[in-house]
């Protein structure tokens, strides 16, 4: 029952958080300036009740269910479910609502496998991208040509000869077999258009995955530095803070930075370079990415510190609370919270305003796959060092009878290189990008 509960919260998180972003930013204008203003306040504004759910998460909820029991903790993440469909349901009268097209993994998967299987042989569409600069007679001419050629293929209608006019984006050029006259199957027929689209999606693959260390990074907030703070004075006055509550500190961060980043940076950053958004997703990303880099820094010099008084209270071996405070872990929260800020709310709005209209979901969806994928990295990472280090004798830097004996600050200098060379490696692949929406760039 636990894991079937398990499962059936991962089916719908991946359902609302895979199709509300894409949904709420559809209800704006993307042809004039001020809806896509708006539609970037939404993203930051998602980002921030995304926190308001998480700080009830670490407060409320942490508390119910360490004093009154888990059941309870269940319970009330239930009734707030179910409290939200109605009111989800109240605002169908006003959605703008996109017509389903079928899944647009059927189309990618489509144009992969036939351009893999057609014929090298093939009607070329580069014959129909040169007519956008030919004169109008050639073009006239060509295409006449094509509809020829769909007739003589067995075409009902002049479509798909009309989708060939469309301009190539000059990459990926081997996906242009998928379009052909004379498939091997009948199944295996595509557009120029779902070529073109399919293409948009795979350029946005490397921006993607260069967001995955920020999320291993980030997976240090409910580990690592979890177990830190419960080596630490965690009282608060009077009260004693659970360790299980610390992430209320990057949640915290993140409902504080947003409507400032929204209301005064944005607005700012407009005036000073005299574009639409002042700073382009790309750049806030980027943003993102470089304060990942110092956070890990960040983590690397508390936990020397941590160490250090540990050291010096005689305390290494012991299970008493060091006499440190708790706060100093709050600096990586400090600087991984905005971190995810930047580059969520920011990759978020970048995979909407650039994927095809019919692939905005799966697009969004990347953003959260991102997430998952960073936090099955960050284990697999605490593996190979663990198996690295812990050859000829030597004690793995992350294992032993208690945290004070971890070599936990080398790893996170591990980690600091490798968001380091991530980021690198993001300048290389955003300074490449051509963007294809008006607002993205302006």
């Amino acid at each position: 029952m636990l894991f079937a509960g398990l499962y059936l919260v991962a089916l719908g998180v991946g359902g609302i958080k895979g199709s509300l972003p894409s949904h709420g930013a559809e209800q704006f204008d993307d042809t004039t300036p001020q809806g896509r203003k708006q539609r970037s306040t939404f993203f930051n504004y998602f980002v921030f009740c995304l926190s308001c759910g998480g700080l009830i998460a670490v407060t409320l909820v942490i508390w119910v269910e360490d004093n009154k029991g888990w059941q309870w903790g269940f319970g009330i993440s239930t009734l707030a479910i179910f409290l939200s469909i109605p009111i989800f349901l109240a605002g169908t009268a006003i959605y703008r609502n996109k017509i389903p097209s079928g899944s647009p993994l059927t189309t990618i998967f489509k144009v992969l496998v036939a351009a893999t299987l057609n014929p090298c042989k093939s009607r070329n569409t580069s014959n129909a991208i040169a007519s956008m600069n030919t004169s109008p007679a050639d073009a006239t001419t060509q295409t006449a040509q094509r509809k020829q050629e769909a007739f003589e293929a067995g075409a009902e209608d002049d479509q798909k000869s009309k989708e060939a006019t469309l301009p190539s984006n000059g990459s990926l050029s081997f996906l242009n077999r998928a379009v052909t006259s004379k498939p091997i199957h009948r199944s295996l027929e595509c557009s120029v258009q779902q070529v073109e689209d399919v293409k948009v999606v795979l350029k946005l693959l490397p921006v993607f995955a260069c967001t995955i260390i920020l999320n291993c990074c980030l997976a240090q907030l409910s580990t690592f530095s979890v177990q830190q703070a419960s080596t630490m004075d965690t009282k608060l006055g009077s009260l004693k803070v659970p360790p299980a509550s610390l992430p209320i500190f990057p949640i915290l961060f993140i409902m504080i930075l947003a409507p400032v980043y929204d209301h005064f940076i944005i607005p700012f950053a407009r005036r000073a370079t005299k574009t639409e958004t002042g700073i382009t997703h790309l750049q806030r990303i980027g943003i993102g990415l470089a304060l990942s880099v110092l956070a890990m820094a960040v983590a690397a010099l508390v936990e020397i510190k941590r160490k250090r008084v540990a050291t010096d209270s005689g305390l290494l071996a012991s299970p008493d609370p060091l006499p440190i405070t708790f706060f100093w872990i709050a600096l990586q929260y400090l600087f991984l919270g905005s971190a995810d800020l930047f580059t969520l709310a920011g990759l978020l709005e970048f995979f909407f305003s650039e994927a095809p209209a019919s692939m905005r979901s799966l697009a969004t969806s990347l953003s959260w796959a991102s997430l998952a994928m960073g936090y099955y990295l960050s284990t697999v990472i605490v593996s190979i060092v663990n198996s690295a280090t812990g050859h000829s004798g030597h004690r793995p830097w992350l294992k032993g009878e208690s945290l004070n004996g971890y070599h936990l600050e080398r790893f996170y200098w591990l980690m600091c290189v490798l968001s380091g060379l991530n980021f690198v490696n993001y300048l290389f692949w955003a300074s490449r990008y051509k963007y294809r929406s008006a607002g993205s760039s302006k």
